[in-house]
């Protein structure tokens, strides 16, 4: 089984769908740059197609967002063929087992699930009475 890790780009927002059996599955396009730069300044760049499933995908789909900078594991990497309207064509897709965020291209204004309230104790109560300024002479310094 091919595996691939490396530091990639997301290509578009993270699509969250069900499968039939209620599973959640998000498809994830990443560009992975290798290489040296060209003439024109840029790095060849190779896209993969990466699917996550279960409960992991569901929990992270709000946070892959075009542009975001991130680490992907991908494994069973495989070339697949497909007929498109330019004629047949091909492209490298993979079971994406985790994903991790290194940086945001948003400025860090990425959708964000509404933060559960903490609930804080109440402060405890006093068990004595704090001592008044006019025993402050008792003070050596």
């Amino acid at each position: 089984m091919a595996k691939m890790i490396g530091l990639a780009r997301v290509g578009r927002d993270a699509e969250l769908r069900s499968l039939p059996n209620g599973d959640a599955v998000i498809n994830v396009a990443l560009a992975f740059s290798y290489g040296k730069k060209g003439q024109d300044g840029n790095r060849p760049t190779q896209w993969c197609e990466g699917a996550m499933f279960g409960k992991r995908a569901e929990q992270i789909a709000p946070f892959i967002l075009k542009g975001n900078q991130v680490v992907a594991y991908l494994s069973d990497i495989r070339i697949e063929t497909y007929e498109g309207k330019n004629g047949k064509g091909s492209k490298l897709v993979g079971r994406l087992d985790d994903i991790e965020l290194t940086d945001r291209k948003d400025g860090g204004q990425a959708a964000r699930p509404a933060p559960q309230p903490v609930r804080q104790a109440p402060p405890p109560k006093p068990t004595h009475q704090a001592p008044d300024a006019s025993s402050d002479d008792d003070i050596p310094f």
